[in-house]
């Protein structure tokens, strides 16, 4: 077992194990946790009633936050479109498509990227390092709107805080939501925001318990129990 410091222990003797929080509380209590001299993100945690390893089991969508996560995307373009100007502009990596794929398909190059987007043409040449994309959850996808003709809107809606969330092979979806600094109104709202979204994505089959915990935490702080239904 991992030897916790004394700040860790001295935050969570803070916390009531026993009890579950609201979602103001909770936001409240996050503050009084902070073991770290920086500006700490704030990260939620949702543990689902769901098994992954069945394709109707797994959850992958996407959010967009009210008041951004504190995270810069670094994006990156697989296009074949003659003018890239506007795109550059934005401020990705817009490289000729050959040669970046040849360079990660044969491991040259560092995936240090968070997203990818696509045009429809390009997906047929990016099956050649799914297998290298794909582990990292980064193949551009239609439901997720990282395939586009319109390559200026998607990568204007990712820039726009949009991104991605997934269940994990146990079925959590872990997720940032913020800063500390945001203070408690912003992230309450983008909690809320975030709890709405698991519950709007839950399969239209499933009719038993859905959510079976879901816990807040500052970086390196102790988890916080949420009760959902006392926002």
């Amino acid at each position: 077992m991992q030897k916790r410091g004394k700040k860790y222990v001295k935050a969570s003797e803070l916390v009531n194990k026993d009890m579950v929080y609201s979602i103001p509380e909770a936001i409240e209590m996050l503050e009084k946790t902070n073991t770290v001299t920086f500006d700490p993100t704030v990260e939620v945690h949702f543990n689902l009633f769901l098994d992954p390893k069945y394709q109707d089991q797994m959850i992958r969508s996407t959010i967009t936050l009210p008041n951004w996560t504190g995270k810069t995307v670094k994006v990156c373009v697989f296009s074949d479109k003659a003018n890239n100007d506007e795109v550059k502009a934005m401020g990705v990596s817009v490289i000729w498509w050959e040669e970046l794929i040849e360079e990660i398909a044969t491991w040259k190059v560092a995936i240090d990227f968070d997203v990818c987007v696509a045009t429809p043409s390009m997906m047929r040449h990016l099956w050649k390092i799914a297998r290298v994309l794909g582990p990292k959850w980064l193949m551009p996808n239609p439901k997720t709107g990282t395939v586009s003709d319109d390559l200026v809107s998607a990568v204007r809606e990712i820039m726009a805080w949009k991104f991605e969330f997934k269940t994990d092979k146990q079925g959590n979806v872990h997720s940032i939501f913020g800063k500390l600094s945001f203070g408690q109104e912003k992230l309450k709202a983008n909690l809320n925001k975030f709890l709405d979204t698991i519950l709007e994505v839950k399969p239209s089959w499933a009719k038993w318990k859905y959510i079976n915990s879901i816990y807040v935490c500052n970086c390196m702080g102790p988890g916080i129990k949420i009760d959902i239904s006392k926002r």
